[in-house]
């Protein structure tokens, strides 16, 4: 009867000890430390389907399920007709993209919120999130300036001097060219700095939908990888390619690697 009655003792306080322990192991699932840490900071790279940027983000967890976030990206946005040519006549020429007109960068400042579809074990893992943005693009567009071989013929033999000229359809084309009192050719772009101080604000919105897949093994670091697809609208179209038509919308897919850390 005693051996029978500790027998008991020991199944029941195993048995509580052992769902204690589940209980806990399922609190702590995802958390790491057992404690929510309810800011979060982290940076962003970010490589989409017309070019490559990157992103800042700030987010306040009100539960472990639910984040709200604010996040400011800087991407750069080509157009698909683009490609790179170089002048044959040069040996030293610098590769340029004929008829473009303005190199476009997209400034982003929004707000969202995360979702989380699958929690971490808390032996590590991935966690997955879904998330969604949406808010202010503000389209950026610098004109592109091209150096201009000006050609001279002195005593039957042909020299050049390099001008920096900005693009124009009518006058640049990617073959040497007699106009009204000049000899030209293009020798290929100038540099990107060109132009700053006549970039053109193109003020839309933007809407970014998709997934978070975190993998960091402390709650305190962030590590993840970022899939999604983003949507910038403009009211006035913004020219980027020559003889082409200016774009009111950019669609694009991307992936984007982050990197930063959670606090109290």
């Amino acid at each position: 009867m005693k051996r029978a009655f500790i027998l008991f003792c020991v199944l029941t306080f195993s048995s509580f000890g052992t769902n204690v322990l589940a209980q806990l192991v399922e609190e702590a699932d995802t958390l790491g430390d057992n404690i929510l840490l309810r800011k979060e900071l982290y940076g962003a790279a970010i490589f989409h389907s017309a070019g490559w940027g990157f992103g800042f983000r700030i987010g306040q967890n009100r539960t472990y399920y639910n984040k709200k976030m604010f996040e400011f990206d800087l991407v750069e946005m080509k157009s698909p007709k683009e490609y790179k040519r170089s002048n044959a006549s040069f040996t030293n020429s610098r590769r340029y993209v004929y008829g473009k007109l303005n190199n476009l960068y997209l400034l982003r400042a929004g707000y969202g919120a995360q979702k989380l579809l699958n929690r971490k074990p808390y032996w590590g893992g991935i966690e997955v999130r879904l998330f969604y943005y949406g808010g202010l693009s503000v389209g950026l567009a610098k004109p592109v300036y091209l150096y201009i071989a000006n050609y001279t013929i002195v005593d039957n033999q042909l020299y050049y001097d390099i001008t920096t000229e900005k693009y124009d359809p009518e006058v640049h084309f990617p073959w040497r060219v007699n106009i009204p009192s000049r000899d030209i050719d293009i020798y290929g772009k100038a540099p990107v700095y060109k132009g700053f101080n006549e970039i053109k604000p193109f003020p839309g919105a933007y809407a970014k939908l998709g997934f978070n897949f975190e993998y960091g093994s402390y709650n305190q670091s962030i590590k993840a990888i970022e899939v999604g697809a983003t949507i910038d609208a403009f009211p006035k179209a913004i020219p980027v390619m020559a003889f082409n038509d200016p774009y009111h919308f950019f669609i694009n897919v991307y992936i984007s690697f982050t990197f930063g850390k959670r606090y109290n």
